[in-house]
């Protein structure tokens, strides 16, 4: 009966072609617009770390004094980055920051490039699940016994290795040589969650070198730094005691209880640097330490924009118009149709299959609606990209809006084509015999 029925909707679409056209295009750019905004949303909120989210913690400590910032910053300073990194609580550990350098090899015709590196701790890799094609990362004795090593991207092995395994071989990095000891596979989760201070949706680095060479080779800080205080910055050594935070801290909390042993750690640590002179706010040691588990380290760093929230809510309301005059038009069809459905009902058709019919009609108006909406929706998400230069993270069409736009389209159309149906079902049989 559903393909008969089918059937019956493609020869009205047939029968009237404008009017049908001008539903589907309705629906279409109501759709359109509808899932190009959920899209964005979808994937701004999209959690990378997975099973891993409440394991996974950023530390923030409210080192700043009185009369300062109003809310945790994101980032710690160098010194308690390094006091930090003595407890031995955390299943894995790292302190990191964004730096860039020119990479350079021993062929003479290569041209130095300008590349960002993730300057951070052996864990990093553990800490974020990071795949390896090639070696691994470096040992653990090098967070603490500098030693010029890297990790590089698979992309770049290619760039200057040919892609084959480069483990062991020698790089230069602003004219240093550096052992390569390690090739990630192609690796960019999105959003950027271990740093989205950076740019949350910002490709991941190519390049990973120890924290330990910091003191040593000085790396910019291709990030922010800030301050409560004015402190003069005369020399790298003065940013390294002072009270401006850069860091990110990351530590992996596997159960409650060690969650719960850490803050507690971390609590006492405070008290032990008010004691010191430092943390001179009036809030307590307790008050002053906050773990972020990755779901509240995006909210924290305000990967989801509230205007895109705001965004998805107005493009909803679009929709409702666009699905208000879905109505009006499918009222005008169907009740141009009603002679048919009284002589339909004079031979034996009930109410009910009248109103099945109509439904799988408007369902499949519905359903082209939807995968016209798609293809506005994918030419606006390329348009994002190429014209106003959206980073392609955001402009992706997700996988699962192919499943989700269908069922809104039917949806949308089937709730739009409810009055209707239901009004050319109650028509009276003797009125239209009549007639004829």
């Amino acid at each position: 009966m559903f393909l008969y029925y089918v059937d019956l909707a493609w020869r009205s679409i047939r029968k009237t072609p404008f009017l049908s056209l001008l539903m589907v295009l309705a629906i279409s750019i109501g759709i359109g617009i509808t899932i190009t905004t959920l899209n964005v949303y979808k994937m701004m909120a999209f959690n990378p770390a997975g099973e891993r989210s409440n394991q996974l913690n950023a530390v923030q400590l409210w080192s700043q004094g009185p009369d300062s910032w109003e809310s945790y910053n994101s980032l710690v300073t160098y010194q308690d980055a390094m006091n930090l990194r003595s407890n031995t609580l955390p299943s894995h550990q790292a302190a990191m920051f964004r730096s860039g350098m020119a990479v350079q090899t021993d062929d003479p015709e290569f041209v130095p490039v300008l590349k960002g590196i993730r300057v951070t701790d052996s864990d990093f890799f553990q800490l974020f699940s990071v795949p390896f094609l090639y070696g691994g990362a470096w040992d653990k004795v090098v967070d603490t016994e500098p030693a010029y090593q890297v990790v590089i991207g698979e992309k770049l092995n290619r760039e200057l290795f040919a892609g084959q395994n480069s483990v062991g071989k020698v790089m230069y990095l602003n004219r240093k040589p550096y052992q390569v000891v390690g090739v990630i596979k192609e690796w960019n989760p999105q959003p950027k969650y271990y740093d989205p201070t950076n740019g949350a949706f910002n490709d991941t680095e190519e390049l990973f070198v120890p924290f330990s060479l910091t003191p040593l080779e000085e790396f910019d800080v291709w990030g922010n730094t800030s301050g409560w205080k004015f402190e003069p910055m005369n020399s790298y050594g003065d940013r390294f005691t002072s009270e401006k935070v850069w860091l990110e801290y990351w530590v992996e909390l596997p159960d409650t209880e060690q969650h719960s042993a850490y803050l507690t750690w971390l609590t006492r640590y405070v008290e032990q640097q008010k004691l010191l002179g430092r943390f001179t706010d009036t809030k307590l040691p307790g008050e002053s330490v906050q773990l972020s588990d990755v779901a509240a380290w995006l909210e924290l760093n305000h990967v989801v924009p509230e205007d895109n929230k705001i965004l998805v809510g107005l493009s909803a309301l679009f929709l409702t118009v666009c699905l208000v005059n879905i109505l009006g038009l499918l009222l005008t069809k169907f009740l141009k149709r009603a002679p048919e459905v009284g002589v339909r009902r004079a031979i034996g058709a009930s109410r009910g299959q009248i109103f099945a019919q109509y439904m799988v009609e408007v369902g499949f108006i519905g359903f082209l609606g939807g995968g016209v909406g798609l293809i506005w929706a994918w030419g606006a998400l390329q348009l994002l990209a190429a014209r106003f230069e959206v980073t392609e993270g955001l402009t992706r069409l997700d996988l699962s809006m192919w499943f989700i736009t269908p069922m809104i389209a039917i949806s949308t159309a089937v709730i739009a084509g409810l009055y209707p149906a239901w009004v050319v079902c109650r028509t009276k049989p003797s009125v239209y015999l009549k007639s004829q």
